[in-house]
């Protein structure tokens, strides 16, 4: 378990982890390729006279033609939708209220960029080569209810080689898997309110036929119910169902309107699958509502001035107006601290750091969710196919772990007997000494604030982003402090332990306590030492206003100095 969660274990009644949403890209594989999607056009047609864009547009055209056919036919409605809608919500009124209901029940219909390939031919019909460009065409959303995975989406485009997506969620499937033995889970959205008792779990678990049981279930164990059946999602088993779920809507009911189930044989069309978006969640259940707001609201006053926030987006928010740039030019990725409040009692907490982002919220009324998001799995630099995903969910697991010990120890500081009596001595690395860490310059200090508030990265920093975020924090140019300069100082938080260099890469990673280290010097000068001695000369001139506590606490603090300063015989 993490710090955090440790931290609030005495106000929790459970906590569980789970897999949230989770995107498959299905895709045809030699249709992506001008060779192979002329060889399947082949198997399809006989020959490829007739391959040019004219028929190409047809068989989209008759994709569209039968869909709204079967639509009609079985009453299923075909709803246009206009870009930036969001297509769950829209579809969320139209799911039957019958439990036992599985197959289709809403279709919608909207535009986005795809694949689509265009046909160069001479002048007498020969082909001369096929181009593959990307192009805003119809995409069609069939949710689809499921037996075992409840609400399922699939997204098809209606230009061969016919892309997909399936949209899954994770706590859909374990409500469905409790359901199927004989559990009762108490819900709030899309979220779980309670934890089953492990007597609960192991009968459910003896009831479940061996050959059905995934992961844990098969091993049994002491492990409540409810962190049994999360695990599900966890574990190399489950790759089997996620792929039959794929293959039982895809094939049958989506791909069938462009390609019946003879075309399919004919040219051996089959879908292969990976893994597009992952979301993991580990969800903290609060015994009181008022506890949870407390806690999450006194976290985030405590934690969010140290993390660097570029921008604080709230009611009173700025947002910069959108930059639109050439597709060749790479933007930069986004990196950002965000605390929104999308709702009067919701406020959520994000790290944006490219594609990856964590989020800190409450999910109804006693749960605080903290969720890690891959936005692409590219983000991740390993494999990415369906047969990895059990170890993307290992990989996003040990990012939140790490971003709540760090968010906890931010919370959490303390400073150690000899830290104040060692912190400038020189220390040695390897077989080379490096110099102390004189805390009263303001480059170090500016060195300190910037790995605090770049230790909850996900995959780490660079000495780049370093270099970067120092500058921001000292209003210096490019010029000023470069790589160079941030390599010499991230030496000497290497040679203090406080930062250790990632193995096999360029990237560091802040230890617990360096972090505590250093969030305890920076808060003891700024906010103790700097106060009690920029006041403790003067007398307080002015009629008295009404302050918070904390300056409170400073205002009997300034007393006391003065007295202490009398008696030291200090003249102020």
């Amino acid at each position: 378990m993490d710090s955090l969660s440790q931290a609030y274990a005495d106000l929790l009644t459970g906590t569980y982890d789970c897999p949230d949403r989770i995107v498959l890209n299905a895709y045809f594989r030699s249709g992506h390729i001008p060779g192979g999607f002329r060889l399947w056009w082949r198997q399809l047609q006989g020959n490829d006279e007739q391959l040019d864009d004219a028929h190409l547009m047809r068989l989209a055209g008759r994709f569209s033609r039968r869909l709204r056919a079967y639509a009609q036919k079985h009453h299923i409605p075909v709803i246009e939708c206009q870009r930036g809608e969001r297509k769950h919500q829209i579809a969320q009124p139209y799911r039957p209220a019958d439990p036992h209901f599985s197959g289709l029940f809403v279709i919608l219909v909207g535009r986005a960029s795809a694949p689509t390939w265009h046909v160069q031919k001479s002048k007498d019909g020969r082909i001369q080569n096929l181009v593959r460009k990307y192009a805003f065409v119809n995409h069609y959303y069939f949710h689809i209810l499921d037996p075992d995975w409840g609400h399922v989406t699939v997204r098809m485009s209606s230009h061969p080689p016919f892309g997909a997506q399936v949209i899954l969620n994770g706590h859909e499937f374990v409500a469905r898997l409790a359901q199927q033995q004989g559990l009762d889970l108490p819900q709030d959205g899309n979220c779980f309110t309670a934890i089953i008792g492990p007597a609960d779990s192991c009968q459910a678990a003896e009831t479940l036929p061996a050959e059905q049981a995934i992961g844990p279930l098969a091993a049994g164990g002491d492990k409540p119910g409810l962190t049994q059946l999360a695990e599900t999602l966890c574990s190399p088993n489950i790759v089997g169902p996620l792929r039959q779920v794929c293959d039982r809507w895809l094939y049958s009911t989506c791909l069938h309107f462009g390609l019946s189930l003879s075309e399919q044989e004919q040219s051996h069309f089959h879908y292969q699958y990976s893994v597009f978006q992952v979301e993991y969640s580990r969800n903290l259940l609060f015994k009181r509502p008022c506890q949870l707001e407390q806690c999450f609201q006194a976290l985030l006053d405590r934690t969010r001035s140290r993390l660097g926030i570029e921008q604080l987006k709230t009611i009173f928010g700025v947002k910069r107006r959108p930059c639109y740039t050439p597709d060749r030019i790479k933007r930069p990725p986004r990196e950002e601290v965000v605390v929104a409040r999308p709702q009067y009692n919701l406020t959520i907490f994000k790290l944006h750091f490219g594609r990856l982002t964590v989020k800190l919220y409450s999910k109804g009324a006693c749960v605080l969710r903290s969720e890690v998001i891959v936005h692409n799995t590219k983000a991740l630099n390993g494999k990415r196919s369906l047969a990895a995903f059990p170890q993307i969910v290992t990989e996003l697991q040990a990012i939140l772990h790490r971003f709540l010990d760090h968010l906890h120890t931010l919370d959490r500081v303390f400073v150690a007997d000899e830290l104040l009596d060692t912190v400038a001595q020189p220390s040695q690395m390897g077989q080379a000494q490096v110099a102390g860490i004189d805390w009263n310059k303001p480059r170090l200090r500016a060195v300190l604030a910037a790995v605090i508030a770049l230790a909850v990265t996900p995959r780490g920093f660079t000495i780049s982003a370093l270099a970067a975020k120092v500058r921001e924090h000292l209003a210096l140019p490019a010029t000023a402090y470069g790589p160079r300069q941030a390599a010499y100082d991230l030496k000497k938080l290497r040679g203090k332990h406080w930062v250790e260099k990632e193995s096999q890469s360029r990237r560091y990673l802040v230890s617990p306590l360096g972090l505590q280290a250093m969030s305890a010097l920076l808060i003891l000068r700024e906010h103790v030492l700097k106060p009690l001695l920029a006041a403790a000369g003067r007398e307080p001139g002015g009629q008295p206003r009404p302050d918070n506590e904390i300056d409170q606490q400073y205002r009997i603090i300034h007393h006391e100095m003065r007295s202490l300063f009398h008696l030291l015989g200090v003249v102020v």
